[in-house]
């Protein structure tokens, strides 16, 4: 029993945190940063305003998860950020094929609870901030509705990952919002605003499902009528649900800040006129059956604050792929603009343009250059309007979530304020970090002097050297253009034979093609053209390519399309291998080949992608002289994934088990090892929606164990799926070998692993 009499003001209960980091905002940028700190021994108290956390990718929201990846419809090969997103995506797909955004939910949750150093607060909007000076934040305030208590956080570090930017934005930092002019950063892309407005607008999405028998609709007052004289109502099909939803947009023309709830009773409003013309329309018989089964209640955000850097991201960035000395992260994504009166616009529902490879994103645009305390991470990072609509996707935010976590466990440990970290000095000891947790930054290898493989001495019981992919695949109709990548040595001239099938007397072109850039995979250099005039049947084709590329790189032999002809293909899938397509991919604006209108200062280019399994097979061929681009060397030379080549080991395609012996010349103390195994980056892992064919990658190893001197077993494991298992002893190993005995189930996919490493 409880008796309170009259009181002329109470306060709601209040309870205080101390800890290394506040970060503000549960969506995947938030997520991954608050994890990675939390992994290397900070406090984290995570605050989030929602009961799920995730964000757009959340079971209130249902927004599938990409970035680099593009859905697989870009030139971006084994470009899938790495880290704790992959971790996150990863298991989803293990546990999740089928996309169940609620299961996804329940993924994020529990990596989250695991970390005993993160103190995780659903619920709770941040709604204001205490300084101890201009430039610094003291506490953030929060308040939980359903527990009537009121939470102060007070930290040396603070990471505003809330999309909106809300604690920057009290704080007093420098913040943009709306489209830059062309000429501000020479980006000609940047929209004419009096047409095409400045801001993109929020998506609400709903699903529907078979309920077994007629089902009526009665719509509600408000929802709007006549959908089908929209534009946009062209792009409709029955059968989209969910996040195929996107052009469901509006907003781009108010305050995407202080007016989301009119935007959101406008797109409750569309949402609903669409059902209720499905419905009641008579143009749709077919949906007799179907009911609503949810209807998001809170809107998808694209855009509203950015905050300002000490670097501002912007288009020539993007398409020149410019390499910074301070990269933490990178992006892959179109730069993707809509006009801002989204479902109501006349005009293309998005504009997607895409460069020809990946690009760096730097440390600097992940904090901000006002408040000294202050990291920024998510869609508010700083970038330019144009620049923004390629980074803002979550998988590119996650990743750059995890750069700021990263980079907040630094500067507490060396009680450093963010932008020191930027310093010449002291950028590599941040992107060795990252990079030793898999973040795969491009061009920075994970190879320091901490680490003991640097001076070990490999060898294996086999290595492969490809002469042949086999000849025992189904035909592969060359109705598209069609290529295989292979790793090639630059100098080398190469003999390659396929086997066509001709459905008629013809004529087929075969190229040997390469990209401009080494580390690129758009073929567009080509180095040699062969023509052969085909009899009708099979028939064994030989190509003598005559012009070598001209230094370490992939190659493409590339069969032109022709509606006659069929190439044989191959059941083996090998790491670092993959065979592309000129196909289309309407989703992400692909049509085979990107034409941009002139002056837009956009690349044309092919668009050469691959095929998601069990359709994705590589060509069948033979190869003289073989590959080498497979060896055991590669686990030790600091890149976890395919670059301009495999880094890749693989062992001999026949071996169902293989032994890696790592040798010291003295003692060592080992403390720890990290293996990095091959879970297929150029899989995108959408993950909501888009069921995918495997829940394990078939590429990565299940079984294996760790050896001391062949001896003793160190580790011993049955069942992995992950990308990065990392093994801590007990008590540290003095030894001068290990063992590392791999072992394949998998008939048609060889032992491989990217990458080990060893400290003390």
């Amino acid at each position: 029993m409880i008796k309170k009499g009259f009181s002329e003001r109470r306060e709601v209960k209040e309870v205080n945190f101390h800890c290394d980091l506040v970060v503000v905002g549960g969506g995947l940028a938030g997520v991954c940063c608050a994890l990675t700190a939390a992994r290397e021994g900070i406090s984290v108290v995570l605050f989030q305003d929602r009961p799920v956390l995730g964000g757009n990718s959340s079971s209130e929201v249902r927004l599938w998860i990409l970035g680099a990846t593009s859905h697989m419809g870009n030139n971006n090969r084994w470009a899938r950020e790495g880290g704790v997103v992959d971790e996150i995506l990863v298991e989803n797909m293990y546990r999740n094929r089928q996309g169940n955004p609620v299961i996804f939910d329940t993924v994020l949750l529990e990596k989250v609870l695991e970390e005993d150093n993160i103190t995780l607060l659903l619920n709770t909007p941040v709604y204001d901030i205490a300084k101890n000076s201009d430039q610094s934040i003291d506490t953030v305030i929060g308040y939980c509705s359903q527990n009537s208590t009121r939470y102060l956080a007070k930290a040396p570090l603070f990471c505003d990952a809330s999309g909106d930017g809300i604690v920057a934005f009290m704080a007093g930092a420098s913040f943009r919002m709306g489209a830059e002019s062309p000429s501000e950063f020479d980006e000609p892309f940047a929209p004419n605003v009096e047409d095409y407005g400045e801001l993109l607008g929020h998506s609400l999405y709903f699903h529907t499902k078979d309920a077994g028998e007629p089902i009526d609709f009665v719509a509600p007052s408000y929802a709007l009528k006549d959908v089908d004289k929209l534009t946009r109502w062209q792009s409709y099909q029955l059968k989209d649900d969910g996040c195929r939803l996107w052009w469901v947009e509006y907003g781009g023309r108010l305050d995407t800040v202080h007016q989301t709830e009119e935007i959101k009773w406008e797109l409750w409003k569309v949402v609903y006129g669409i059902w209720d013309h499905v419905k009641n329309s008579g143009e749709f018989p077919e949906a007799k059956n179907l009911t609503l089964e949810w209807v998001g209640t809170i809107p998808g955000k694209r855009e509203s604050r950015r905050f300002v850097g000490d670097y501002m991201l912007m288009q020539k960035d993007i398409i020149e792929q410019r390499e910074h000395y301070d990269a933490v992260s990178f992006g892959g994504w179109s730069i993707d603009l809509h006009p801002a009166d989204g479902v109501f616009s006349d005009m293309r529902p998005c504009n997607q343009w895409h460069s020809k490879g990946i690009y760096e994103v730097p440390y600097r645009c992940f904090y901000s250059k006002d408040i000294d305390n202050l990291f920024l991470a998510g869609r508010i990072i700083s970038a330019s309007h144009v620049a923004f609509a390629s980074t803002r996707v979550m998988a590119t935010t996650a990743h750059g979530g995890q750069a700021v976590g990263m980079a907040a466990v630094l500067a507490t440990q060396n009680n450093f304020l963010p932008r020191r970290l930027s310093e010449p000095d002291q950028i590599s000891n941040l992107q060795q970090a990252l990079n030793r947790s898999g973040q795969g930054i491009p061009r920075i290898s994970s190879l320091t002097e901490d680490t003991l493989m640097r001076t070990a001495k490999l060898t294996a019981s086999s290595q492969c050297t490809l002469s042949e992919l086999p000849f025992d695949g189904p035909w592969v109709s060359l109705q598209q253009g069609t290529a295989q990548l292979l790793p090639l040595q630059g100098g080398q001239l190469y003999s390659i034979e396929v086997e066509l099938r001709a459905d008629q007397k013809t004529n087929v072109q075969i190229e040997l093609r390469t990209s401009s850039k080494s580390k690129n995979y758009t073929p567009d250099v080509i180095l040699d053209t062969k023509h052969f005039d085909l009899e009708e049947g099979v028939q064994r084709v030989q190509l003598d390519f005559k012009t070598p590329l001209q230094e370490e790189q992939y190659g493409f032999v590339t069969f032109l399309a022709n509606e006659f002809v069929s190439v044989r293909s191959s059941t083996k899938l090998i790491s670092g291998i993959v065979s592309v397509f000129n196909k289309f991919n309407k989703a992400v604006s692909n049509y085979g080949k990107q034409e941009p209108p002139e002056g837009l200062g956009i690349e044309a280019f092919e668009f050469w992608t691959p095929r998601r399994r069990p359709d994705g097979k590589n060509l069948a061929m033979t190869i003289t002289p073989p590959l080498d681009a497979f060896q055991i060397e590669n686990i030790q030379n600091g890149f976890v994934r395919p670059s301009h080549t495999t880094n890749a080991f693989v062992a001999d395609l026949a071996d169902r088990e293989c032994t890696i012996d790592i040798r010291w010349p003295d003692v060592k103390r080992v403390s720890e090892v990290i293996l990095f195994f091959d879970t297929d980056y150029d899989h995108p892992m959408e993950s909501t929606l888009l069921g995918h064919l495997e829940n394990k990658m078939p590429f990565c190893i299940e079984k294996y164990s760790l050896q001391n001197k062949g001896e003793t077993i160190l580790a011993e494991v049955e069942d992995n799926h992950q990308t990065i298992n990392t093994l801590k002893f007990k008590e540290p190993i003095e030894t001068d070998h290990f063992q590392l005995i791999l072992h394949q189930t998998r008939p048609n996919v060889p032992i491989s692993i990217f990458e080990i490493m060893c400290f003390a």
